[in-house]
């Protein structure tokens, strides 16, 4: 008996299910290449690009962790805005003139309460626990009272940034400048009325018409000194303003006039009311003032509003200063709330790009080492098919009477 065609039908029987078994494994896995000897190549293309898919996965991980993040930052931040837009209204309730003192007192309560809700803001934590406006140092509450019961920021202005596309990174933390570095006054210059003024005169700021000399004067130490006396012909009241010993400015003022304008320090000012001889005020270059603080100086005059109209005038005096100083504060909240805000979208574009590199990527690695699917299918049904019937045409030839002779 001839065991040949026993010989090369087992070969060809092994062969066909050795095929089959791979295809199988291809369709199971999707994958016509799985390792590096069946093409090295491609398997080395497709390694590759799984590691940059990989990659940037992992920066749209850590671009969702800083969202969540920035995302209660903003929040924090519409909460201060929405907290120092009730503190204006408070302030411009407090100026228009009709206010009783009994109702200013009330006012004051208000602003209390607006100081601790601001403190509260200042040290909200993140989902992760830390807080969100202490910089670097976000374990520790950054808003705190020292031993004078002064709200002391023990945060720091440090930055940490991740990878959030292959060539750009996002800040994941932010601080409390946004509580702490506004200047007090106009920005420019803060005025104070004297303890001693028995007036009604106020000094009102209109803005800077100078900024050159404005900042000039800012960022200088030397104060102006705005005194009144009566004048020598008894018609009015005449105003000097002075700056280290030198006089900057002089005027009369006449008895009918409602307002008078002046300017100091690069800024327009008016006074407004009726200025007594011996009275005066001084003009202090502007400096960082905490929120915190302004709220305190704001609900102190509320709190102590006097009922002369020379005690009006002065407490008024504090009040208009305090609305040009939330002024600043109003701003930079804006100010970095939109800064945020870029921040946030800087993130989204980066987990739009990064999805669809990760898809061309993904692509790329499919056409690499992916399997045809629909022709390994068919492939499959035609090795089945004919492994099948291979299998029943060798039974049939084995009864045959002649075969047992071969």
């Amino acid at each position: 008996m001839d065991l040949a065609f026993y010989t090369n039908f087992s070969n060809s029987l092994v062969s066909q299910e050795a095929q089959l078994n791979k295809l199988q494994t291809q369709i199971s896995t999707g994958l016509a290449v799985q390792t590096p000897d069946q093409n090295p190549a491609a398997f080395q293309s497709a390694s590759s690009g799984n590691d940059q898919i990989a990659a940037l996965a992992n920066e749209n991980t850590t671009g969702a962790s800083i969202q969540v993040q920035l995302g209660s930052v903003n929040d924090s931040y519409q909460s201060v805005s929405n907290l120092f837009n009730n503190v204006q209204s408070v302030l411009e309730s407090a100026l228009n003139g009709t206010t009783s003192a009994q109702n200013l007192n009330a006012l004051a309560s208000q602003i209390q309460s607006a100081s601790q809700q601001l403190i509260a803001i200042g040290n909200t934590t993140a989902p992760n626990g830390t807080y969100l406006f202490g910089g670097s140092r976000g374990t520790i509450a950054p808003f705190q009272a020292n031993g004078s019961g002064v709200i002391a920021y023990l945060g720091d202005s440090g930055q940490s940034q991740a990878s959030i596309t292959p060539d750009s990174v996002a800040s994941t933390i932010a601080n409390g400048n946004a509580f702490m570095t506004a200047l007090s006054g106009d920005g420019t210059a803060s005025v104070t009325a004297s303890a001693t003024n028995t007036g009604t005169g106020q000094l009102i700021s209109n803005g800077p018409v100078n900024a050159t000399a404005a900042s000039a004067f800012q960022a200088g130490s030397t104060p102006i000194s705005l005194s009144f006396a009566a004048s020598g012909t008894g018609s009015g009241t005449v105003y000097t303003a002075t700056q280290g010993g030198t006089t900057i400015a002089t005027g009369t003022l006449t008895p009918d006039a409602a307002e008078t304008s002046l300017q100091l320090a690069g800024v327009s000012y008016q006074i407004t009311g009726a200025p007594a001889a011996g009275d005066s005020f001084t003009l202090t270059p502007s400096r960082p003032q905490s929120a915190f603080a302004l709220l305190s100086t704001i609900h102190s005059a509320l709190a102590n509003a006097g009922t002369t109209k020379a005690e009006v005038a002065q407490t008024n005096q504090i009040l208009d200063q305090s609305l040009a100083a939330l002024n600043q504060y109003q701003q930079s909240v804006v100010t970095a709330q939109a800064q945020n805000g870029v921040t946030l979208q800087a993130i989204a574009n980066a987990a739009t790009s990064n999805t669809n590199q990760s898809t061309a990527l993904q692509t790329g690695v499919q056409n690499a080492v992916g399997v045809n699917t629909p022709v390994a299918i068919a492939s499959l049904d035609q090795t089945l098919t004919a492994l099948q019937a291979a299998m029943k045409t060798f039974g049939t030839v084995q009864n045959l009477s002649l075969f047992n002779y071969l």
